[in-house]
Order: C-alpha cells, then sequence, then structure tokens
C-alpha cells in the first residue's frame, strides 16, 4: 500500500471549487492529530552539558569582580521568612513506571499524540483498527469544521483544545482495497493541541493510548515513512 504526501493548499482549492466533493467512489476524511505538548524542558544530552560547563569557567575567568562588602549585601536579600526552598518534581511518574498509555501524565519530556482503536472508514471488512480521531467530510463549511467535529465527538466538546491554523498540515491518499468498503480515501490531517488540561473522558471508541512518536510508528508501520515525514518535531 503506498501513500504520498501532496501540497494542502492546493488540493484544498480544488476541493473547494466542487463543492460537495465526495462521491460514491471517493471519499474525503478529515483527520486530528491530536497532541500534548511536552511539560517539562527534555534532558540535556552530555555533550552540550559538557561544552556549557567549559564556557561558563571560561567566562568566569573575565567576569566583573565586585568588592566583597557589595557582595555580602547581595548574599543577605532574599533570606527572610518569606524563602521557600524550591523541590523540582519528579521527571519519572507513576504512569512512565507503569506504562499507562492512557495517561497524559507521562513521558513529560516528549510530545504524545492520540490514538483510538475501533471502526473508522476504510477499515477492512470494517474491522476495528487503531486510528487519529476523523470523520468523513458531509455538510460542513470547511474541512477544519469537519476535524474539529471529529474531535469534539470523542472529546465531548473543545474547551481544552487548540487548532493549529486553518489548513490541513498532510494529505494522504488510500488506494482502493479488495477488503475495504470504499474504493479510494483522500485524508487530510488537521494539528490540534491540548491546552490546559492533564484528563480527557475519550468517548465513542473501544480503547485509546497516548503515545510518544517513536511509540506511533509502531502502530502504522506500514505508514511510518509518512507520519515520519508529517510529524517533524
Amino acid at each position: 500500500m503506498k501513500f504520498r504526501m501532496q501540497s494542502s493548499f492546493s488540493l484544498t482549492g480544488q476541493l473547494v471549487k466542487r463543492r460537495g466533493f465526495s462521491t460514491n467512489s471517493e471519499k474525503i476524511v478529515a483527520s486530528v492529530l491530536f497532541e500534548r505538548l511536552p511539560v517539562v524542558i527534555p534532558k540535556i544530552d552530555p555533550v552540550v552539558y559538557a561544552f556549557q560547563e567549559f564556557k561558563f569557567r571560561w567566562q568566569q575567568q573575565y567576569r566583573r569582580r565586585y568588592p566583597d562588602e557589595f557582595l555580602d549585601k547581595a548574599n543577605a536579600r532574599g533570606k527572610g521568612d518569606y524563602q521557600i526552598d524550591y523541590v523540582p518534581a519528579p521527571r519519572i511518574t507513576e504512569a512512565d513506571k507503569t506504562n499507562d498509555k492512557k495517561s497524559l501524565q507521562r513521558a513529560l519530556d516528549r510530545r504524545l499524540y492520540l490514538l483510538l482503536y475501533g471502526t473508522t472508514i476504510g477499515a477492512p471488512d470494517k474491522k476495528p483498527v487503531w486510528h487519529f480521531p476523523e470523520k468523513v467530510y458531509e455538510t460542513e463549511e470547511t474541512l477544519r469544521k469537519c476535524a474539529e467535529s471529529a474531535l469534539a465527538s470523542i472529546l465531548g466538546g473543545l474547551s481544552h483544545t487548540y487548532f493549529v491554523g486553518n489548513a490541513p498540515m498532510a494529505h494522504m491518499v488510500v488506494p482502493p482495497t479488495q477488503t475495504a468498503q470504499v474504493s479510494s480515501l483522500r485524508r487530510f490531517f488537521f494539528k490540534s493541541q491540548v491546552i490546559a488540561t492533564n484528563k480527557f473522558n475519550i468517548e465513542k471508541c473501544e480503547d485509546f493510548v497516548w503515545v510518544t512518536k517513536d511509540e506511533l510508528m509502531e502502530y502504522f508501520p506500514d505508514q511510518a515513512e509518512f507520519f515520519k515525514k508529517m510529524i517533524i518535531s
């Protein structure tokens, strides 16, 4: 099975010209790459850390030296009763230890992506498969509206989401197969991000997972090259 990425702007322009562009032999699908951005800063590579340490020590040789009495006054600041000791939160959470892929409290220094398990358009023999939130374009005003509807249907709303741009980020052509119920699909991917929450009530699917980019490739081995190009971060 072959897939290809094309310019979303030119394709969208072609689709707009023929409103109601879905036919019996071809379906237009809006899919959502729903991501949670990193919560903590990734660990610094040891080589980078060594360079920064060297740079700091080198610059210390030429730093301006202040009188001792000035430094004593500066060090005395911030030592009142209001001072709070800072204790960093652990980078490894309980969800990491138990490999709980249903939790957003894992892989805090990585981006996570939502995958659903269940029946979807184009699935062979209508069997459950892993897929992104998606919906067949019908009567929505735009493809983005269709994508918003797809995500809202499984989250119960869009109050904690942010769609990045109005145009799709990638385009996949799925050729017809003997077991699929439709002859061909045109799948347009839109990016949306998690905002101000660490838990969703996922509905209308048999199962779901939040996975990193590397883990995502394991769910779509045949389309791994496509998703590597689409997800560049």
